[in-house]
């Protein structure tokens, strides 16, 4: 694992010139209308318009385009709660890679009848998201297939942190950036690039209170077991693989953390849809951060990453 942000920056940069092949540049938004800005100048970054409704798409296929021939013909394998497999599946089938994905119990019919349009194979495996990557992982040692973890990779990671690079080139003096927190994928690509260019901007973690598996491992120091609840945040449900190189990465990027309830995570949704745009529980995870403490953003640039779309009908029907 890169250990210096500057090779952070190297693998962020090989990454941006492999991904645009398949992956998009997804817009900015101004957002203006609300009291709770509170003199802000806040951007809403939508990734939730991204190819397959998610960022995913990004670290999977850095990753997928980067296999050697033989390592490619081994085809592939990983587990997701369904955004990271939306990914995995379409840029194997764009490289003409064959995919096998576990799932576990969590995961919505709608996102597996997307996983299988694009071409993978369906496994299930466990009640979490921990369980599905763990038999995940053992299929993928014991048939050659090289496992693509939904965070646990540099190219993964890489791929996320093309997010930053190309928010840098679209909002100047940022202050601070809300990201919502899974397995820590996201803002460790994101924070390596962001702290790498502009030390001084903030990188804020942002997790719902039912599902908070990596802000209490960065409270210990270490990988642990946490209880969960369930949440309307679904892609940034469960636990955190043991030796995980994205928990050093969070310890160095992240400069503060802002846990919401379901019922704010419930009104950012409900406020991003009556603006036209549909997202999912883990977009609404950073909004709704950013509007809990907005007060201290006071006249600040401010960037907010809507991260996905794809929530299931269960999640939309409560909007």
């Amino acid at each position: 694992m890169p250990t210096d942000l500057s090779e952070w920056m190297a693998r962020i940069a090989e990454a941006s010139r492999r991904i645009y092949e398949l992956v998009q540049q997804t817009p900015v938004a101004l957002i203006e209308d609300d009291l709770r800005l509170d003199s802000a100048r806040a951007f809403l970054k939508l990734e939730h318009l991204q190819r397959t409704g998610s960022f995913k798409l990004r670290g999977a296929t850095n990753k997928v385009f980067s296999l050697s021939p033989e390592e490619a013909a081994n085809g592939v394998v990983t587990s997701s709660t369904g955004n990271h497999a939306l990914g995995v599946a379409t840029a194997a089938r764009y490289r003409g890679i064959d995919a096998e994905v576990f799932v576990s119990s969590h995961v919505s019919p709608e996102k597996l009848r997307f996983i299988q349009d694009c071409g993978a194979q369906i496994r299930h495996s466990g009640d979490n998201p921990l369980e599905a990557e763990l038999a995940a992982r053992a299929v993928a040692s014991a048939t050659g297939k090289t496992y693509i973890s939904p965070y646990n990779d540099p190219y993964v990671i890489a791929g996320q942190g093309t997010i930053g690079l190309e928010v840098g080139q679209q909002v100047d003096s940022i202050d601070a950036i809300y990201i919502a927190v899974g397995g820590g994928g996201l803002i460790s690509g994101m924070g390596a690039y962001i702290k790498s260019v502009s030390p001084q901007t903030a990188i804020v973690g942002c997790w719902p209170e039912n599902s908070r598996v990596m802000y209490e491992c960065l409270r210990v120091g270490r990988v642990i077991d946490f209880p969960e609840q369930p949440t309307l945040s679904e892609s940034t449900a469960g636990g955190v693989e043991p030796e995980s190189i994205t928990l050093e990465l969070c310890q160095r990027v992240i400069d503060r953390s802002v846990l919401v309830s379901e019922l704010e995570i419930l009104d950012a949704m409900r406020w991003a849809y009556q603006r036209g745009w549909k997202i999912e529980g883990a977009a609404g995870v950073a909004i709704a951060a950013f509007f809990k403490e907005a007060s201290r953003q006071h006249g600040k640039t401010v960037v907010i990453i809507s991260c996905g779309g794809n929530a299931s009908l269960e999640v939309f029907g409560r909007l």
